[in-house]
Protein backbone atom coordinates (compact mmCIF):
# COMPACT_ATOMS: atom_id res chain seq x y z
CA UNK A 1 0.00 0.00 0.00
CA UNK A 2 2.87 2.36 0.82
CA UNK A 3 4.41 1.75 -2.60
CA UNK A 4 1.10 2.55 -4.28
CA UNK A 5 0.85 5.86 -2.45
CA UNK A 6 4.41 6.71 -3.47
CA UNK A 7 3.56 5.85 -7.07
CA UNK A 8 0.49 8.08 -6.95
CA UNK A 9 2.44 11.01 -5.54
CA UNK A 10 5.13 10.54 -8.19
CA UNK A 11 2.48 10.58 -10.91
CA UNK A 12 1.07 13.81 -9.52
CA UNK A 13 4.51 15.41 -9.49
CA UNK A 14 5.20 14.39 -13.09
CA UNK A 15 1.87 15.73 -14.27
CA UNK A 16 2.38 19.03 -12.49
CA UNK A 17 5.68 19.54 -14.32
CA UNK A 18 4.29 18.40 -17.67
CA UNK A 19 1.91 21.25 -18.42
CA UNK A 20 2.67 24.01 -20.90
CA UNK A 21 3.09 27.09 -18.73
CA UNK A 22 3.56 30.76 -19.62
CA UNK A 23 7.22 30.36 -18.79
CA UNK A 24 7.51 27.71 -21.54
CA UNK A 25 5.35 29.20 -24.31
CA UNK A 26 4.75 32.85 -23.34
CA UNK A 27 6.02 35.73 -25.46
CA UNK A 28 7.70 39.00 -24.46
CA UNK A 29 8.84 37.72 -21.08
CA UNK A 30 11.22 39.75 -18.97
CA UNK A 31 14.31 37.95 -17.68
CA UNK A 32 14.26 36.91 -14.04
CA UNK A 33 16.53 34.86 -11.81
CA UNK A 34 14.18 31.92 -12.35
CA UNK A 35 13.84 32.39 -16.09
CA UNK A 36 17.22 33.09 -17.66
CA UNK A 37 16.30 34.32 -21.12
CA UNK A 38 18.85 35.58 -23.65
CA UNK A 39 19.23 39.31 -24.17
CA UNK A 40 19.45 40.62 -27.74
CA UNK A 41 20.80 43.97 -28.86
CA UNK A 42 18.69 46.38 -30.88
CA UNK A 43 19.80 46.99 -34.45
CA UNK A 44 18.62 49.45 -37.08
CA UNK A 45 16.17 48.08 -39.67
CA UNK A 46 17.70 47.42 -43.08
CA UNK A 47 15.33 47.42 -46.08
CA UNK A 48 15.40 44.40 -48.36
CA UNK A 49 17.82 44.60 -51.28
CA UNK A 50 17.05 42.90 -54.57
CA UNK A 51 18.91 39.66 -55.22
CA UNK A 52 19.65 37.46 -58.22
CA UNK A 53 16.57 35.39 -59.24
CA UNK A 54 14.17 37.84 -57.61
CA UNK A 55 11.32 39.04 -59.78
CA UNK A 56 10.28 42.65 -59.95
CA UNK A 57 7.05 44.18 -61.14
CA UNK A 58 7.20 47.62 -62.70
CA UNK A 59 4.37 49.85 -63.82
CA UNK A 60 5.17 52.38 -66.53
CA UNK A 61 2.79 55.33 -66.66
CA UNK A 62 2.74 57.55 -69.77
CA UNK A 63 0.29 59.28 -72.05
CA UNK A 64 2.47 58.76 -75.11
CA UNK A 65 0.25 56.88 -77.57
CA UNK A 66 3.23 55.89 -79.73
CA UNK A 67 4.67 53.96 -76.81
CA UNK A 68 1.24 52.45 -76.20
CA UNK A 69 1.09 51.06 -79.74
CA UNK A 70 4.71 49.85 -79.58
CA UNK A 71 4.09 47.88 -76.41
CA UNK A 72 1.04 46.21 -77.93
CA UNK A 73 -2.08 44.69 -76.43
CA UNK A 74 -0.22 41.91 -74.63
CA UNK A 75 1.14 44.38 -72.09
CA UNK A 76 -2.28 45.12 -70.56
CA UNK A 77 -2.32 48.76 -71.50
CA UNK A 78 -5.02 50.67 -69.61
CA UNK A 79 -5.07 54.44 -69.40
CA UNK A 80 -1.38 54.72 -70.15
CA UNK A 81 -0.31 52.13 -67.53
CA UNK A 82 1.62 48.89 -68.03
CA UNK A 83 2.37 46.13 -65.54
CA UNK A 84 5.11 43.55 -66.19
CA UNK A 85 7.31 41.26 -64.11
CA UNK A 86 10.93 40.45 -64.84
CA UNK A 87 13.53 38.15 -63.32
CA UNK A 88 16.89 39.42 -62.10
CA UNK A 89 19.60 37.57 -64.04
CA UNK A 90 22.84 36.18 -62.65
CA UNK A 91 24.66 39.39 -63.58
CA UNK A 92 22.19 41.39 -61.48
CA UNK A 93 20.37 43.00 -64.40
CA UNK A 94 16.83 43.00 -65.78
CA UNK A 95 15.77 43.39 -69.41
CA UNK A 96 12.96 45.89 -69.96
CA UNK A 97 11.35 47.10 -73.18
CA UNK A 98 13.19 49.99 -74.91
CA UNK A 99 16.06 49.89 -72.43
CA UNK A 100 19.47 48.29 -72.24
CA UNK A 101 19.91 45.80 -69.35
CA UNK A 102 19.77 47.70 -66.06
CA UNK A 103 21.46 46.50 -62.90
CA UNK A 104 19.08 46.34 -59.93
CA UNK A 105 20.87 43.79 -57.75
CA UNK A 106 21.65 45.29 -54.36
CA UNK A 107 19.05 48.06 -54.69
CA UNK A 108 16.02 48.59 -52.49
CA UNK A 109 12.61 48.84 -54.16
CA UNK A 110 12.71 52.63 -53.92
CA UNK A 111 16.23 52.79 -55.37
CA UNK A 112 15.26 50.44 -58.21
CA UNK A 113 12.20 52.59 -58.88
CA UNK A 114 14.29 55.75 -59.14
CA UNK A 115 16.80 53.99 -61.40
CA UNK A 116 14.14 52.77 -63.82
CA UNK A 117 12.34 56.11 -63.84
CA UNK A 118 15.56 57.91 -64.76
CA UNK A 119 16.27 55.43 -67.57
CA UNK A 120 12.75 55.62 -69.03
CA UNK A 121 12.66 59.42 -68.94
CA UNK A 122 15.59 59.52 -71.34
CA UNK A 123 13.21 58.23 -74.04
CA UNK A 124 9.76 59.05 -72.58
CA UNK A 125 9.77 62.52 -71.00
CA UNK A 126 6.53 62.08 -69.03
CA UNK A 127 7.34 58.54 -67.85
CA UNK A 128 6.57 57.61 -64.27
CA UNK A 129 7.52 54.21 -62.87
CA UNK A 130 6.36 52.18 -59.87
CA UNK A 131 8.41 49.16 -58.80
CA UNK A 132 7.62 46.33 -56.40
CA UNK A 133 9.07 42.93 -55.62
CA UNK A 134 6.95 40.13 -57.05
CA UNK A 135 8.31 37.23 -54.94
CA UNK A 136 7.47 38.87 -51.62
CA UNK A 137 6.91 35.64 -49.71
CA UNK A 138 8.20 33.81 -46.66
CA UNK A 139 7.72 30.15 -45.74
CA UNK A 140 7.04 28.37 -42.47
CA UNK A 141 7.82 24.72 -41.73
CA UNK A 142 7.77 22.57 -38.60
CA UNK A 143 5.42 22.86 -35.63
CA UNK A 144 3.26 25.61 -37.12
CA UNK A 145 0.83 25.82 -40.00
CA UNK A 146 3.43 25.10 -42.68
CA UNK A 147 2.89 27.03 -45.88
CA UNK A 148 4.09 30.00 -47.93
CA UNK A 149 2.76 33.43 -46.95
CA UNK A 150 2.75 36.84 -48.60
CA UNK A 151 4.55 39.75 -46.96
CA UNK A 152 1.78 42.31 -47.08
CA UNK A 153 3.58 45.25 -45.44
CA UNK A 154 6.95 46.86 -44.95
CA UNK A 155 8.77 45.83 -41.77
CA UNK A 156 6.77 42.68 -41.10
CA UNK A 157 8.00 41.20 -37.81
CA UNK A 158 8.28 37.63 -36.55
CA UNK A 159 5.11 37.85 -34.45
CA UNK A 160 3.01 39.08 -37.38
CA UNK A 161 4.47 36.34 -39.56
CA UNK A 162 3.67 33.59 -37.05
CA UNK A 163 0.20 35.06 -36.47
CA UNK A 164 -0.54 34.40 -40.15
CA UNK A 165 0.13 30.70 -39.47
CA UNK A 166 -2.15 30.61 -36.43
CA UNK A 167 0.82 30.79 -34.03
CA UNK A 168 3.38 28.17 -33.06
CA UNK A 169 1.92 24.96 -31.68
CA UNK A 170 2.38 24.38 -27.96
CA UNK A 171 4.76 21.55 -28.82
CA UNK A 172 6.95 23.93 -30.85
CA UNK A 173 10.35 24.77 -29.40
CA UNK A 174 10.21 28.53 -28.85
CA UNK A 175 13.73 28.53 -27.45
CA UNK A 176 15.28 27.58 -30.78
CA UNK A 177 13.31 29.22 -33.60
CA UNK A 178 15.37 29.32 -36.79
CA UNK A 179 15.22 31.59 -39.82
CA UNK A 180 16.97 30.36 -42.95
CA UNK A 181 17.81 33.44 -44.99
CA UNK A 182 19.31 33.25 -48.53
CA UNK A 183 22.38 35.31 -49.30
CA UNK A 184 23.48 36.73 -52.62
CA UNK A 185 26.54 35.81 -54.61
CA UNK A 186 26.19 32.04 -54.31
CA UNK A 187 26.91 32.09 -50.57
CA UNK A 188 25.46 29.54 -48.16
CA UNK A 189 22.17 30.66 -46.58
CA UNK A 190 22.39 32.38 -43.22
CA UNK A 191 20.79 30.51 -40.31
CA UNK A 192 19.55 32.71 -37.47
CA UNK A 193 18.59 30.91 -34.25
CA UNK A 194 16.89 32.70 -31.37
CA UNK A 195 14.59 32.41 -28.35
CA UNK A 196 11.31 34.10 -29.26
CA UNK A 197 10.10 34.24 -25.64
CA UNK A 198 12.34 37.12 -24.57
CA UNK A 199 11.09 40.70 -24.76
CA UNK A 200 14.42 41.84 -26.22
CA UNK A 201 13.53 40.11 -29.49
CA UNK A 202 11.87 43.42 -30.48
CA UNK A 203 14.09 45.44 -32.83
CA UNK A 204 16.81 42.80 -32.71
CA UNK A 205 18.34 41.27 -35.85
CA UNK A 206 15.84 38.42 -35.50
CA UNK A 207 12.74 40.63 -35.40
CA UNK A 208 11.99 41.43 -39.05
CA UNK A 209 11.02 39.01 -41.81
CA UNK A 210 12.37 39.41 -45.34
CA UNK A 211 11.33 37.92 -48.71
CA UNK A 212 12.45 34.30 -49.23
CA UNK A 213 12.94 33.69 -45.49
CA UNK A 214 12.13 30.18 -44.22
CA UNK A 215 11.01 30.01 -40.58
CA UNK A 216 11.63 26.61 -39.01
CA UNK A 217 9.93 25.64 -35.74
CA UNK A 218 11.31 22.43 -34.27
CA UNK A 219 9.31 20.16 -31.96
CA UNK A 220 10.37 20.02 -28.32
CA UNK A 221 11.90 16.72 -27.27
CA UNK A 222 9.50 16.14 -24.36
CA UNK A 223 6.34 17.25 -26.19
CA UNK A 224 4.99 13.69 -26.35
CA UNK A 225 4.75 13.55 -22.55
CA UNK A 226 3.47 17.09 -22.02
CA UNK A 227 -0.15 17.94 -21.34
CA UNK A 228 -1.49 20.49 -23.83
CA UNK A 229 -3.47 22.51 -21.27
CA UNK A 230 -4.83 22.39 -17.74
CA UNK A 231 -8.10 20.87 -18.89
CA UNK A 232 -6.11 17.94 -20.18
CA UNK A 233 -4.15 17.93 -16.95
CA UNK A 234 -7.34 17.72 -14.85
CA UNK A 235 -8.65 14.94 -17.07
CA UNK A 236 -5.41 13.01 -16.67
CA UNK A 237 -5.47 13.40 -12.89
CA UNK A 238 -9.12 12.36 -12.72
CA UNK A 239 -8.56 9.22 -14.76
CA UNK A 240 -5.41 8.42 -12.76
CA UNK A 241 -7.25 8.79 -9.46
CA UNK A 242 -10.06 6.57 -10.73
CA UNK A 243 -7.57 3.94 -11.84
CA UNK A 244 -5.68 4.10 -8.56
CA UNK A 245 -8.91 3.82 -6.57
CA UNK A 246 -9.88 0.72 -8.52
CA UNK A 247 -6.45 -0.81 -7.85
CA UNK A 248 -6.65 -0.03 -4.14
CA UNK A 249 -10.12 -1.54 -3.87
CA UNK A 250 -8.94 -4.66 -5.69
CA UNK A 251 -5.91 -5.00 -3.40
CA UNK A 252 -8.11 -4.47 -0.34
CA UNK A 253 -10.41 -7.29 -1.47
CA UNK A 254 -7.45 -9.64 -1.90
CA UNK A 255 -6.31 -9.10 1.68
CA UNK A 256 -9.72 -9.53 3.32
Amino acid sequence: MKKIHILFLSLMAVCMTSCYSHRVIGYLQEPTKHNKLPQYDSVAYEPYRIRVNDEIIYRLITMDQTIAKSLGANNNYAGGQYANSYRVYSDGTVDLPFLDPIKVQGLTEIEAQDTLKKAFREIIPDADVKVALYNKYFSVIGDANSSRYYIYKEKMNIFQALAMTGDVMNSGDRRHIRIIRPRDGGQEPEVLEFDIRTNTIIDSKYYYIYPNDVIYVARTKNSFFTVQNYSGFIGLITSSVALLTSVLNYVALLYK
